[in-house]
């Protein structure tokens, strides 16, 4: 598409995007983005991925700097901060593309954020939103996720019309890394509740009791969330589609543990968690969706738990 081309859409409510990340959150992600009528180009590190979405319009590109190049912002939905580092500063990066946006819906630490916001500034005058997002893959399917995000408000405000898409709130934070601090408050909520949990659970299989009715029986008392209702279920019967990896939320726990070294904060219960996921990734537990931690503190659980 050419310059004029994309201006013309970007007019009749359009914009020409670039999407960097096309796994369990980004795939549905791009696919709003989509279905509301922009043009998108897909990066992904396995292309396979990216080349699957061509069947809904999307255009699968071979680099992170052929998704920005001409776009009105190019946006990130990746797994950890070594992958954000590459496509952004690697050899075929985004930082070769001068000016424009970055949207970074991956979860990295706030200190890392800054230090790249303040990097891709200076060096190709992009400007950095930090968006991390809450509300799962169903909540990206159904464009109901939570958005926190840090950095410029006119840059947040400019963008926030194609982030619509796929989120049904978008909240600025503060500056550059606040976006990222919400989401670790955020993640300190989940990883613990999802800890306690699987704790539940175990200890009602421990005690004889059938732990798969532990969210009927807590429902509508204090103990009940949206958690509960979705957790129960995924770790006590068989589940169709995975949610995230323990791995995953291990990484934003340790990333957690980090900043309230840095800021002196006395988080007695996030350590307990941080030591759950710690054994289930010593157990082999990484790769698995996140409802394993379970094994935890239930080791010997039925293998006919599970799918």
């Amino acid at each position: 598409m050419t310059a004029a081309q994309a201006a013309r859409a970007q007019q009749a409510g359009r914009a020409v995007l670039g999407f960097c990340g096309a796994g369990l959150m980004g795939t549905p992600m791009i696919r709003r983005l989509l279905a509301a009528g922009h043009q998108v180009r897909v990066w992904n590190r396995s292309p396979d991925k990216a080349r699957a979405l061509a069947a809904d319009g999307a255009q699968a590109v071979a680099t992170p700097a052929e998704a920005a190049a001409g776009a009105a912002a190019v946006f990130l939905c990746l797994t950890d901060q070594d992958a954000v580092e590459a496509t952004v500063f690697g050899p075929q990066g985004i930082h070769l593309v001068e000016g424009g946006l970055l949207v970074d819906h991956s979860s990295i630490s706030p200190a890392a954020t800054r230090d790249y916001a303040a990097r891709l500034r200076e060096g190709s005058g992009r400007t950095w939103i930090d968006a991390p997002v809450s509300g799962g893959v169903a909540g990206a399917a159904a464009g109901t996720l939570s958005v926190m995000a840090g950095g410029p408000a006119d840059a947040l405000q400019h963008v926030e019309p194609w982030i619509r898409a796929y989120a049904a709130r978008v909240t600025r934070v503060g500056n550059s890394g606040a976006g990222q601090t919400a989401k670790l408050c955020n993640q300190t909520i989940v990883a613990s509740t999802i800890n306690a949990i699987a704790e539940a659970v175990a200890l009602a299989a421990h005690s004889g009791m059938d732990p798969s009715v532990l969210n009927t029986a807590l429902a509508g008392g204090w103990a009940d969330s949206a958690l509960l209702q979705i957790f129960v279920p995924r770790m006590t019967a068989p589940i169709a589609q995975p949610l995230g990896a323990v791995a995953t939320m291990l990484k934003d726990v340790e990333n957690i543990a980090v900043l309230a070294q840095e800021t002196g904060t006395d988080m007695r219960g996030l350590r307990a968690a941080l030591d759950s996921y710690r054994t289930a990734a010593r157990q082999g537990l990484g790769p698995a969706d996140i409802s394993e931690l379970v094994r935890v503190p239930w080791p010997e659980r039925p293998p006919g738990a599970k799918a």
